[in-house]
């Protein structure tokens, strides 16, 4: 017990000793040379929805106009930075506190973020809000039935799940928290790709994130 108060006295006071570094390159002068501000977008929604879909195909679109934009896509993020964390409620949290606060460090350089994840809880997400405080951030509700994401079904999560293969599956074994308060819904069973993506750059337009200049 010594050695463990010990430990975090050690820990509180190397925490102290750390200080930012102001650069002097602000936001803005990254936004000038963009020709577009930073942000970020948050889609969340039951796997099979089309967050992941809906994000690539809105950077895509971006990028053809000279947009700096990327995805931070929940799969590829578990190859490497949260390799390590798995399917429980405090690995599922932990998740999504790193991406936050990666994603903040791309908003802060200037680059519009999308970040795709379930993030089922609404604590989660409330933090993540918190953390953005002082940034354009945007909650994308990617909004589906469970019964149409099963039919879908793109990565055979949700058969796994109903054949006991697979624990903690968001809508069947572990529940998804619906957002009360979205910045944006989007219904993916009656919206194709291309309408959503046509919404969601008018939706940053009305933002003041892009511009028709940005565009051109």
């Amino acid at each position: 017990m010594r050695s463990k108060n010990k430990k975090s006295r050690s820990s509180e006071a190397a925490k102290s000793d750390f200080t930012p570094f102001a650069s002097t390159i602000l936001s803005a002068d990254r936004h000038r040379l963009n020709g577009h501000r930073s942000a970020l977008v948050w889609f969340t929604g039951l796997s099979g929805s089309g967050k992941s879909t809906l994000a690539h195909a809105l950077e895509e679109r971006l990028f053809v106009d000279g947009v700096r934009g990327y995805v931070l896509d929940g799969d590829n993020i578990r190859q490497g930075l949260n390799k390590d964390l798995g399917l429980s409620p405090e690995d599922r949290k932990e998740n999504i506190r790193r991406i936050a606060e990666v994603a903040k460090l791309m908003v802060d350089a200037g680059i519009l973020t999308f970040a795709a994840f379930i993030a089922p809880y609404r604590e989660s997400r409330r933090f993540i809000r918190s953390l953005m405080r002082d940034w354009p951030y945007y909650e994308c509700y990617v909004k589906c039935p469970l019964a149409a994401c099963e039919a879908r079904d793109p990565k055979g999560l949700y058969a796994q799940a109903r054949a006991s293969r697979i624990d903690n599956m968001t809508g069947i074994t572990a529940p998804y928290e619906e957002p009360e308060n979205p910045d944006l819904t989007l219904e993916t069973d009656r919206r194709d790709v291309q309408e959503c993506v046509d919404i969601l750059i008018r939706f940053l337009m009305e933002k003041d994130i892009l511009t028709l200049a940005s565009r051109s």
